[in-house]
């Protein structure tokens, strides 16, 4: 892998992981917008909605943070 190769791979690591933050951030959103909600069914939508959004986000995230880690030890 050459140099600009790994430039580009970091680059898109660090787009996912802010991609990852704003997914999970909406998912929080999400998941307390079912204190508003008025039947159990929306408020059910909203806690999976929400839960999932997190879980996509902070996979993103974590998934992102591994890639970064693993391409800065071949820079160096």
């Amino acid at each position: 892998m050459d140099q600009l190769e790994i430039k580009g791979k970091i680059k898109t690591a660090q787009i996912n992981q802010a991609l990852g933050f704003f997914i999970l951030f909406f998912g929080v959103i999400v998941s307390f917008a079912m204190i508003y909600s008025n039947t159990p069914v929306q408020q059910m939508t909203s806690l999976v909605a929400g839960i999932t959004l997190v879980m996509i986000g902070g996979g993103m995230m974590l998934f992102a943070k591994k890639n970064l880690k693993k391409l800065h030890k071949l820079t160096k």
